[in-house]
């Protein structure tokens, strides 16, 4: 399913869906971390975590400075994304990364969107483009990874 992420009308609602987004993703990387079997691939999906849990800290302080009350937690999709970690998980480690990609792919494009954002103060698009080079860095390598399981 592909996201509408970034194609809001105002700041406000694109930083509060970046958060919900932000909040869906950790949630799949929790999932991820606690069924990958290689230690060393979890290990760095572990980095990623923490790349998504900074991009969650700067959309907060975003929130606070533009007035959005930031959400605290994901929302439905959460179950989506977290979801197709559990079928995966069925397959083993290379499906698992293969549907983390999918769902790096929500991410890729809402960062994308949001570096356009006509309502983007220059900080604001310096910050979405470093995440979304973050996001294209976390698909490649799974996509990437997942080919060689």
């Amino acid at each position: 399913m592909a996201t509408t992420v970034g194609t809001e009308s105002t700041i406000h609602d694109l930083v509060r869906n970046l958060i919900l987004l932000e909040h869906d993703a950790i949630a799949a990387y929790e999932s991820t971390i606690a069924r990958l079997s290689d230690p060393a691939l979890s290990g760095q999906a572990e980095s990623f975590r923490q790349d998504h849990l900074q991009h969650l800290e700067v959309l907060r302080q975003m929130a606070t400075e533009t007035g959005v009350d930031a959400p605290q937690e994901g929302d439905m999709k959460q179950m989506l994304t977290t979801g197709k970690i559990a079928l995966a998980d069925l397959f083993g480690d290379g499906a698992i990364l293969k549907a983390m990609a999918t769902n790096e792919n929500d991410t890729v494009t809402a960062y994308e969107r949001a570096s356009a954002h006509p309502d983007a103060i220059e900080k604001s698009r310096a910050f979405f483009g470093k995440a979304h080079a973050d996001e294209l860095r976390h698909r490649e390598w799974m996509q990437r990874t997942a080919e060689t399981l």
